[in-house]
């Protein structure tokens, strides 16, 4: 199989998967903003999975302040 992406159509996507996360731990997107020092715009973008492009240093914030992995907010769908 040739993985070039240029010669494939659908590669799939990533998707982010942050609300189901918040949604589990119970915590709002405004104390989220506060535990990782962002604003309330950005935090919503991620919740409702419509960032262009992701900032792995949030990324890192999230995953250090709600105490789980990459894998649990973002999610690769083929």
């Amino acid at each position: 199989m040739d993985n070039n992406i240029y010669t494939l159509k659908d590669y799939g996507k990533l998707e982010i998967t942050l609300k189901e996360v918040l949604d589990k731990k119970d915590i709002s997107r405004n104390k989220l903003c506060t535990m990782i020092a962002v604003n309330y715009d950005l935090v919503n973008r991620y919740y409702h999975n419509r960032v262009i492009r992701i900032d792995i240093d949030i990324i890192a914030r999230m995953c250090f302040a709600l105490d789980c992995d990459v894998n649990d907010i973002l999610k690769y769908r083929k």
